[in-house]
């Protein structure tokens, strides 16, 4: 039997309807909000344990192009490979929904989120995570939470919960939180900017009014799960009886490892300050391996590495809370040291090679016209969309030493490179239309890897001459907690990340933060203790942004930036720039070697390319067909070409445009005269582009000749 629950949310009504589809499933919710439908399944096989410590969840999030009346574009008439959005998408749902799985829960579970049905104003990520929830947490598995999701947006200084697509375009804020109703779990957050009296505003949000725009999405959230729980109850299955597997090691091995070999673990515990790889670690359990002790009990090698494990996770927390002191001797507040160097790659449009500790990327920046950005199809629009700055964040296995091939993009190189892109895309001015590519090398890392991409992408494009408001820093910050006890780390290394319990990036300029993503591991934060974290982050971003100043001061333009040259025309006049067909445009773009841009709303030609003297060329000659098109029709409509002209009469003029029967010559003695294609040549010549350019100075003949027109011919 079908069961219904309704609510009225934020403004909205939520449909959720269980056990009406997908029924075969550990758990099913159809979720409708306005014309908007998505169905989520939850499928577990508790006949198949994994046998190692994690959880094996699997989220996909599916967007059905019937869902919004349309095709699948491209060739290939069916759903394929996932785009970024919902990639992205999954990402948000997992990051979301694996803190409520309880730890020693081993078996494969598939999350899949399908949307059915689509509409332009409803929030497709926020829907999508609360029908999954829905459908988890009234499956059989063992979660005892809701979880959902807001989106806040700004305007006016208002802030606004779940806003319509055209609200959050009016936005100065992108705020996404997911929480129950007493935990805060993931947050995203990303900077807009806008245009206020023809001016560019990035629209940093300071610290104290970020943790605002947190409290208020915590109050949602919590007023959203608390209707959740207390209406999902009679849509609940029974619990299924399963057995959460402990990966324990006897407390008699982690003893003897700790009173024996603590300091020997201490000292691969400063090597692995400078590596992500766990190879001292390795090289201690096998020396532990040899020992009596072990070999008497048939203690076997991965016993000994996971209890060495233990030990040296307690040791590296026992250092940071108690001692305040970090594997690598630094402070809590400390960034490790920095090294930049700007336009090292010579035949690249901008480069920077930016070093942090031991995590290195190499940022490269590439500029192109407003035509050449990426096409891609959003669910809810029926045009397709046009990318004009892409932020690509690759990770190869040598920047931790480990020998793979590099293969095609992760889900976790696609959302560095997004977190990246969040971070930078509100600094670039809003009125710069070209395409820019940013790409991300990373030849070393050792943690904060997706900030020091933000640090080499900013400077990448000050390289690059693209016009910014500010330079923009990342840092990744992480958090210890033991009982009533607590630590801040700014500038996290590989070995943090692992054992300490938040993980939070931050980014932003001078003035604030820009973009922020943070997952919490133990299970919530309070709001002052977030508070006390970002102001942390804010002197480690201040830091590094003095840093990258300096090292601003020492760019060098790269020969191979190309030269831009625009100026104005009237709007009317671009088809005449364009020519039949495009026939005119092309030519020019082949005679000067040039790439032309025209930006038909604001009446404005950009000329870009390698050579300055062909730019201003090909500009002059611009300028001049435009001009001359006028002057000449003008011309031609208040001359008599019976007293200018004679029949058989040789005179010289230079070509005005070509057209598919022929072209235009503006004649020496004024006016403009058609020469018909079967009149260029003796031969047969298939187009007139083939023997006559714009611009060409010619002789010709006139065959015919009345008061208002004039025909001519080769001579």
């Amino acid at each position: 039997m079908t069961i219904a629950c309704e609510f009225e949310l934020n403004g909205k009504k939520e449909i959720f309807e269980f056990n009406k589809v997908a029924k075969q499933a550990n758990g099913s919710a159809l979720l409708k909000v306005g014309d908007a439908v998505v169905l989520a399944t939850v499928a577990c096989e508790f006949d198949n344990p994994v046998s190692e410590d994690f959880t094996p969840l699997t989220v996909q999030y599916i967007e059905k192009t019937y869902a919004a009346a349309k095709l699948p574009g491209g060739f290939v008439k069916r759903e394929g490979k996932p785009n970024d959005f919902e990639t992205l998408t999954s990402r948000v749902i997992d990051r979301s929904l694996r803190p409520l799985f309880p730890k020693g829960f081993v078996y494969p579970t598939t999350i899949t989120v399908m949307v059915l049905s689509a509409d332009k104003n409803v929030d497709l990520q926020t829907l999508s995570l609360n029908a999954a929830n829905a459908a988890l947490y009234t499956s059989n598995l063992p979660i005892k939470k809701s979880v959902c999701g807001v989106r806040i947006g700004k305007i006016d200084d208002k802030l606004i919960v779940n806003p319509t697509q055209e609200e959050l375009s009016n936005s100065t804020l992108d705020l996404y939180v997911a929480g129950s109703k007493d935990e805060l779990l993931m947050i995203e957050m990303k900077s807009i900017s806008s245009i206020e009296e023809k001016l560019h505003k990035t629209n940093e949000i300071v610290e104290d009014n970020l943790v605002n725009a947190i409290s208020f999405a915590q109050d949602a959230l919590k007023e959203a799960n608390i209707s959740y729980e207390n209406s999902f109850e009679k849509a609940c299955k029974e619990k299924a009886q399963i057995e959460l597997v402990e990966f324990t090691i006897d407390e008699k091995i982690i003893s003897y490892v700790r009173d024996n070999f603590s300091n020997e673990i201490k000292e691969a515990i400063k090597k692995l300050a400078k590596s992500e790889r766990a190879t001292q670690l390795k090289d201690v359990a096998k020396m532990i391996a040899k020992n009596e002790y072990c070999i008497s009990n048939e203690i076997d090698l991965n016993t000994i590495y996971e209890a060495v494990s233990i030990v040296k996770k307690e040791i590296v927390r026992a250092m940071i809370v108690k001692d305040r002191v970090r594997a690598d001797g630094r402070g809590l507040k400390d960034v490790r040291p920095i090294s930049i160097e700007t336009n090292i790659l010579p035949s690249t449009h901008s480069s920077c090679l930016f070093t942090r500790g031991e995590t290195q990327a190499l940022v490269i920046g590439t500029l192109a016209g407003a035509k050449d950005g990426q096409m891609y199809e959003v669910l809810t629009d029926k045009s397709t969309s046009m990318e004009n700055f892409m932020v690509h964040y690759n990770f190869p296995g040598f920047s931790v030493g480990e020998a793979k091939p590099i293969f095609g993009v992760g889900r976790r190189e696609l959302g560095h490179g997004n977190l990246a892109k969040k971070a930078l895309e509100s600094t670039i001015n809003k009125n710069f239309n070209d395409t820019i590519r940013i790409v991300s090398e990373i030849l070393e890392s050792n943690g904060s890897s997706s900030m020091a991409t933000v640090c080499g992408g900013s400077l990448a494009l000050k390289a690059a001459r693209v016009p910014i408001s500010d330079l923009v820093a990342g840092v990744a910050m992480g958090m210890v907690v033991e009982d009533s006890n607590y630590a801040v780390l700014t500038d996290i290394m590989g070995l943090e990340d692992h054992d300490g319990d938040m993980d939070f990036k931050v980014a932003g300029t001078k003035n604030g933060i820009t973009a922020l993503q943070m997952d919490i591991k133990l299970g919530g934060i309070e709001l002052k203790v977030l508070k006390e974290a970002l102001l942390q982050a804010k002197e480690g971003r201040e830091h590094i942004l003095a840093i990258m100043e300096e090292a601003s001061k020492d760019i060098v333009s790269s020969k191979a930036l190309p030269k831009v040259e625009e100026f104005p025309i009237d709007s009317s006049k671009m088809m005449i720039v364009i020519g039949k067909g495009g026939a005119t445009i092309k030519e020019i773009i082949e005679k000067y070697s040039v790439s032309i841009d025209l930006d038909r709303d604001n009446g404005i030609v950009k000329v870009s390319g390698e050579n300055e003297q062909k730019i201003s060329d090909a500009c002059e000659f611009i300028k001049n067909l435009v001009n001359n098109s006028n002057s000449s029709k003008s011309q031609s409509k208040n001359i008599d070409f019976e007293k200018l002209y004679s029949v058989d009469e040789v005179v010289s003029g230079r070509v005005e445009r070509v057209v598919d029967f022929g072209a235009f010559i503006l004649l020496s003695k004024g006016g403009e005269g058609l020469l018909h294609i079967s009149k260029i040549s003796d031969k047969r010549v298939e187009k007139a582009s083939d023997v006559l350019s714009i611009g060409q100075e010619i002789e010709i003949k006139v065959l015919k000749v009345q008061k208002d027109r004039i025909e001519l011919g080769m001579n």
